[in-house]
């Protein structure tokens, strides 16, 4: 999401970097670009002003104007701003300090992903954590409400086997679900109650006084205001009037995978004064991860996360499989099984983009794609082609000709010349695969560094040189 920030902000810093010596006259124009960056981002004047003021006063100094490398002194002083306006260094972790059972106090707009949060949280509690966890849904104005957070409950209990939803009970006001949830929490040992309030289209006082009631009846040990990255500077002004009414404790940004500008993010803990705690960044249940600020600049920057791509690796990918994978690649012997297994395993990590956002030097890499986008729909229908094939065609692809290949499209809703494709570059693949077998290590690094590396990957995904209509490499 911070994509368009990152581009502007690494093209000043690529440029003070050339100029060797800086003057102040430098600095001045540099952070003329960096504040027009920051407010097309969406992030608040007060918030814009406060960094670009501190980031000139510290670029000014004759430590900086004389270094050797001012350009990166410079970055160095933008990347020190930023963690302190996304928050100051180190994740804060929820706090569950408090004798169980711990109540969290979930709020929040309509359609900010509340609900859906609220059993991310569940999950991350009880699969880390080894929580008890009890989901209360106090949303009586939704309809279905209290039935989505009970089937949250029952997936994330097929999980961990560690958390249960509030039984519903018609006609009870959300003060009343609220003191049934504690009781209940203290009853049969929960650890954690989540209780999830209702949310409005818009902020009125009778939401406001609805929390203000629980608030009090419950004494949250967590009150966690939701808030859509999506919706930009309104997020901030939403975020403000929850601090303002109830006091808020946390905030969690979801849909932090989207192409919002990134404003709201690098406004919230100056706005509110509460930081960010947690991110949401897709629809899966596992897809909710820990702000970590210095990471997050380090992005705008486009210096990447690999800190965070090797946690997101290590928490969602299947290990043996993959190591299994791997054995049958170097040995030749990827079939098409194995394909689909990958495909897998990519989709477990979340979505193309946000994978690739935490690679360093990725802005350089999307340069190169221009305004082509990376077309990912491709491997759902590779997984329906192969899904229509018998078991002896996965293992032995050759023996696919035109009878079986009208069956296969009749039976994926596709075409044969679709399936002609797949066949053909899985056809490729293999056999570059025994190149490699042959190669060795060292000559698979020099490979990914070359002809068929990262970048024509990319390229194979939407840009120059590509195929039409932005297919992968194996399409």
């Amino acid at each position: 999401m911070f994509e368009q920030l990152s581009g502007k902000m690494s093209g000043v810093l690529d440029g003070l970097s050339r100029n060797g010596k800086l003057s102040e006259a430098d600095v001045t124009e540099a952070m003329r670009e960096v504040r027009l960056a920051m407010l097309e981002a969406d992030v608040a004047l007060p918030v814009v002003r406060d960094f670009v003021n501190k980031v000139r006063e510290r670029s000014v100094g004759q430590e900086v104007l004389e270094s050797v490398s001012p350009g990166q002194a410079v970055a160095k002083i933008v990347n020190d701003a930023l963690i302190d306006a996304l928050g100051g260094a180190g994740a804060v972790p929820l706090n569950l300090s408090a004798n169980p059972p711990v109540p969290v106090l979930m709020v929040g707009l309509q359609g900010s992903g509340k609900t859906t949060t609220s059993g991310k949280i569940a999950l991350r509690l009880s699969g880390r954590e080894n929580k008890k966890v009890l989901l209360a849904s106090l949303d009586v104005q939704r309809p279905a409400a209290q039935l989505q957070l009970q089937q949250l409950a029952e997936r994330v209990n097929a999980k961990t086997g560690r958390v249960q939803a509030l039984p519903i009970i018609a006609g009870q006001s959300p003060v009343q679900i609220a003191k049934r949830a504690l009781e209940t929490g203290r009853l049969e040992g929960y650890d954690v109650v989540i209780l999830d309030t209702a949310g409005r289209l818009s902020i009125d006082e009778a939401l406001m006084d609805e929390v203000r009631e629980i608030r009090t009846l419950t004494k949250p040990a967590e009150t966690l205001l939701v808030v859509d990255a999506m919706t930009g500077q309104d997020a901030v002004n939403t975020a403000k009037a929850f601090n303002e009414a109830v006091g808020i404790t946390g905030v969690v940004m979801s849909r932090m995978d989207g192409d919002a500008r990134g404003g709201a993010a690098l406004s919230m803990k100056a706005i509110t004064g509460a930081p960010i705690k947690l991110t949401g960044s897709g629809e899966n249940l596992e897809a909710l991860e820990e702000f970590h600020p210095e990471r997050v600049a380090g992005r705008i920057l486009g210096l990447g996360d690999v800190a965070g791509l090797v946690e997101r690796a290590a928490e969602t990918l299947d290990h043996e499989e993959g190591e299994r994978v791997a054995k049958k690649m170097l040995a030749g012997k990827f079939d098409l099984d194995d394909y689909v297994s990958q495909i897998n395993q990519i989709n477990r990590m979340g979505s193309i983009s946000s994978i690739l956002g935490m690679m360093p030097g990725m802005g350089k890499i999307k340069d190169m794609l221009g305004d082509k986008e990376l077309d990912t729909s491709i491997f759902k229908r590779h997984k329906a082609i192969i899904s229509s094939m018998t078991k002896q065609e996965r293992k032995t692809p050759e023996i696919i000709k035109a009878s079986r290949k009208k069956r296969i499209a009749a039976g994926s809703g596709t075409t044969v010349p679709e399936i002609n494709r797949l066949l053909k570059q899985f056809n490729d693949m293999s056999t570059m695969m025994k190149r490699i077998s042959k190669m060795g290590l060292g000559g698979l690094m020099r490979g990914m560094g070359g002809a068929g590396g990262l970048a024509d990957l990319m390229k194979g995904m939407g840009g120059p040189g590509g195929k039409p209509g932005g297919r992968p490499p194996f399409a």
